[in-house]
């Protein structure tokens, strides 16, 4: 309940002219003030207006009058500046530490509102507000959707910089681990970002005249030439892992951690680390070749690369395949270049203050065709298209960050739902 009187305070989403405090004044807000999210009172800087006198200073909202008691602001000096206690209900009178008395005022919160958002936090559906979103007009909805991929983006910007300072600011290092990271599809991500970790790529680059000795590592690092298979190439794989296990003191994951499950076999881990190989047998620093890449075309053919001749007949060391060169697909393209190559594009320019590699990031994402995933066709079934990945990546982060967590008070699409409702009633 106190969330939902923040969220009522701070849009003035009430009857102005029904306000008054507990001692019967007139109160008009004149400013609400400035959110804080830190220590100390709940607003700062507003400004109000009992009877006739105008009043400068902070808000403090409560649950109940007796909450500002219970959390000893009354001997606290940083609650000294309140000048108004809102409140949903009166059981105390409350005073500054000198003992003054502070004004009061129950905040009355419409039924719309009230119900509306009780309906919202409640409904066991994937998106509660699915059957109004058309309601929002274009103008609110593009901005909305810009500012949700400014988040997303941002938060993968935060894991990036995690990285640099755990890898001393090695840009080369961190897109190798994003890149090996995205290369898992997202039911072997995790996985393949340990094997990432447990193999640094310096590792991978004194070894790079030799594509047998890349997959060695790789495949020997995921566990998986720990078998008895009879296959020369997998025999070669393994004497080739022994040595370099040993040179560079290698401790290989469990590859029970790789998960064939429900994947296609063009998809297994076995290909995607073929793949992988492939690409930094061709590429010492792939990362300066990405950032400065003319265009998305550009940037795409540095990933069309076929893996070693064993891969156009196998899918796994145990399974032949039809002949075939398995080369990376669109589909798959399209998501390694969404997960790892904006991601690093854009924290490139935020680092280095070059806001023209976060135009090239965003660039790069409209030039991508919408992702196809579950979040995508829940909001097009309400009308809600995406034109490019850049949208598809802002219905995810609406989807994650605000629907599933129903933090619907903090969702422009909420607010504007519940204000249009409220303004009706009050008219």
């Amino acid at each position: 309940m106190e969330r939902l009187l923040h969220y009522v305070w701070k849009y003035k989403l009430y009857e102005p002219a029904s306000l008054r405090t507990t001692e019967g004044a007139s109160l008009r807000v004149i400013d609400p003030g400035t959110q804080n999210n830190d220590a100390g009172p709940d607003f700062f800087n507003a400004k109000i207006k009992i009877e006739d006198t105008v009043w400068a200073g902070n808000i403090e909202i409560h649950d109940k009058s007796s909450d500002w008691l219970l959390h000893h602001h009354d001997t606290d000096k940083a609650y000294d500046s309140v000048i108004l206690h809102v409140i949903r209900q009166n059981d105390a009178s409350i005073s500054r530490t000198d003992g003054q008395p502070i004004p009061q005022l129950i905040l009355p919160i419409p039924d719309s509102i009230q119900d509306n958002i009780d309906w919202l936090l409640t409904k066991e559906t994937p998106v509660p507000c699915l059957p109004w979103i058309r309601e929002i007009d274009t103008v609110h909805w593009t901005s909305w959707m810009d500012a949700l991929l400014s988040e997303r983006l941002e938060r993968k910007t935060d894991d990036i910089f995690r990285l640099l300072e755990l890898y001393k600011e090695d840009w080369n290092e961190v897109f190798y681990i994003l890149l090996t990271r995205s290369f898992g599809f997202g039911v072997n991500s995790d996985a393949f970002e340990w094997l990432a970790k447990s193999l640094p790529l310096r590792y991978i680059q004194k070894q790079r005249a030799s594509i047998s000795q890349i997959e060695a590592m790789l495949f020997g690092q995921a566990g998986m030439l720990s078998e008895e298979y009879n296959c020369h190439y997998y025999r070669l794989l393994q004497r080739e892992y022994q040595f370099l296990r040993h040179k560079f003191d290698l401790k290989p994951l469990d590859d029970s951690l790789f998960k064939n499950l429900r994947v296609r076999p063009n998809n297994f881990p076995h290909v995607k680390l073929a793949q992988l190989a492939a690409i930094w047998y061709r590429y010492d620093t792939l990362f300066s070749s990405i950032i400065s890449a003319p265009s998305p075309r550009a940037i795409k053919d540095f990933f069309r690369i076929a893996p070693s001749d064993y891969w156009r007949n196998h899918y796994h060391f145990q399974f032949a395949s039809v002949e075939k060169e398995k080369t990376i697909g669109e589909s798959a393209l399209n998501i390694l270049l969404i997960n790892s190559v904006v991601p690093i594009l854009f924290a490139y320019g935020l680092r280095n203050r070059l806001p023209e590699y976060g135009q090239r990031a965003t660039r790069l994402l409209e030039s991508i065709p919408p992702e196809r995933n579950q979040i995508v066709s829940t909001f097009a079934c309400a009308g809600i298209q995406a034109r490019n990945a850049g949208d598809t990546q802002s219905l995810i982060q609406l989807k994650r960050e605000y629907c599933e967590k129903r933090k619907c008070l903090y969702c422009r699409v909420g607010f504007r739902l519940l204000k249009k409702r409220v303004t009706s009633a009050f008219h």
